[in-house]
């Protein structure tokens, strides 16, 4: 009997085109549509719709059967809450980590072997290697879209049950494949936004669910320069939406003081307060059986960030210290950094501070 493969199909073209390899290569594959956010179903209706639609004639045309499945109630108590929890401590979640730790790898993973699966399967740019006795994430051939960055947090029973098709293909051999074989979504604009939730005016969206508390934007030991919407709205290194204007170079955030509620700015993009050599992080997960701890490695901060050469140890109090070779700018708590050896994501954790 042919492997039998659920494929989490979004209604964008990389998912289709997973589905297309896992049938060319002799799978036994069931397509499900994840609807997962349903708190303002008045505003997304019409995009949600449109997924949906996409996802329905893409199955057609592949000759696969196509399901429904909500998680709405996971999504909410496993990843939103958590979301809304990390700006109001100040920081900058990473919602598509959590999204896909605890929805598409262990809420649909479930759904599917509770169904008869053998393996799951999405489109996302990624591989799956045996080495040492464990199962570890992989790099994708394209190095442009490669999303382990958001995949290293998936455990390792998720992953041995994992398939990633797009793993040796590039962005435009995808679109190609989907054009080549008609399917209506080969050259649809890829999906942003929040995980599941999508595009939104993020200062409006966030503000349903938090109370925004004005307060000053502040000058790095000097004066009072501005007014801060809600700190919950900034990041470390941003500086668009400051409002504040003047003859010299532009402001950056550079950090919060929740308890006195002030934004604190310095100028220039490469002001020495934007840059640190080292970091904290906890939150861990590998995927060898135990930390690698002491090592040396490279790690981003952030994705599409080019691979930074660091030093990784273990604290007394569980944390991990990273020190980097080269000072890096805008380390944001609440993000993540992720580590790499050559080819293989090694895991990574959630940065908690700066140092």
């Amino acid at each position: 009997m042919a492997t039998s493969v659920f494929l989490g199909l979004s209604g964008g073209v990389d998912s289709a085109v997973a589905g297309l390899l896992l049938k060319q290569r002799g799978y036994d594959v069931t397509a499900v549509f994840m609807k997962n956010w349903e708190e303002d179903d008045e505003d997304d209706y019409c995009a949600a719709a449109e997924d949906l639609a996409i996802a329905e004639e893409v199955a057609r045309i592949l000759d696969i059967p196509l399901q429904t499945v909500n998680f709405a109630t996971e999504y909410w108590d496993r990843v939103f809450e958590h979301f809304l929890q990390e700006y109001k401590a100040g920081h900058t979640p990473n919602p598509d980590v959590l999204c896909n730790r605890e929805i598409k790898f262990k809420a649909f993973l479930d759904y599917a072997l509770a169904q008869g699966a053998d393996k799951i399967a999405t489109g996302h740019y990624a591989d799956v290697h045996q080495c040492h006795g464990s199962t570890y994430l992989g790099k994708a051939a394209d190095q442009n879209k490669d999303q382990t960055y958001f995949l290293y947090a998936i455990g390792q029973h998720a992953l041995a049950h994992s398939l990633f098709p797009l793993a040796t293909l590039t962005k435009p051999e995808v679109r190609e494949l989907a054009r080549k074989h008609k399917l209506p979504n080969y050259d649809r604009k890829d999906s942003t936004g929040i995980c599941f939730i999508g595009e939104r005016r993020f200062r409006e969206f966030l503000s349903r669910y938090l109370p925004a508390q004005p307060g000053d934007i502040q000058q790095l030991d000097g004066p009072v320069i501005g007014q801060h919407q809600g700190l919950m709205y900034y990041t470390i290194g941003q500086r668009q939406g400051l409002g504040i204007g003047g003859p010299g170079e532009p402001w950056f955030v550079v950090s919060k003081d929740l308890e006195n509620n002030i934004l604190f700015v310095v100028e220039g993009k490469n002001h020495p307060q934007l840059f640190h050599s080292s970091l904290l992080a906890n939150e861990l997960h590998w995927f060898a059986k135990s930390s690698p701890a002491p090592l040396t490695c490279t790690a981003r901060i952030r994705h599409r960030q080019e691979e930074q050469a660091c030093h990784i140890s273990e604290l007394a109090d569980g944390q991990l210290r990273v020190d980097f070779e080269q000072p890096q700018r805008a380390i944001a708590p609440g993000q993540s950094v992720v580590f790499y050896q050559d080819d293989l994501c090694l895991g990574g954790g959630v940065i908690s501070e700066a140092i």
